[in-house]
């Protein structure tokens, strides 16, 4: 059995490998790589499925949920800036899904 402060460092754990993982997918999508993207997008929905269940028994304490506050802002901040960069292929996509054709010049 997990003492206490192992699981709640397992939990922080996750997160930092989420918060890797999230600024994976910002190098990725800057270099134009929306595969790898997607690829690294699916990594990051088991990790956070694995933290779920992690963390329905192990809470944290007041010093370990500030840090899981902080890596959490840093990933918002690179969730953000991705989609900034995947609205233009977003679009592209859409465009090609519609059956549109996009005019190359």
């Amino acid at each position: 059995m997990y003492s206490q402060t192992a699981m709640t460092t397992s939990l922080l754990t996750y997160y930092e490998a989420i918060e890797k993982a999230s600024a994976d997918m910002l190098d990725a999508a800057r270099a134009g790589n929306w595969d790898h993207v997607i690829k690294l997008e699916g990594a990051c929905v088991l990790l956070i499925s694995q933290l779920k269940n992690a963390a329905k028994a192990s809470p944290m304490s007041t010093e370990e949920s500030q840090l899981k506050s902080r890596i959490m802002q840093r990933i918002l901040v690179n969730d953000a800036e991705i989609r900034h960069l995947a609205e233009p292929w977003m679009d592209d996509l859409d465009q090609m899904m519609g059956g549109k054709q996009t005019t190359l010049h």
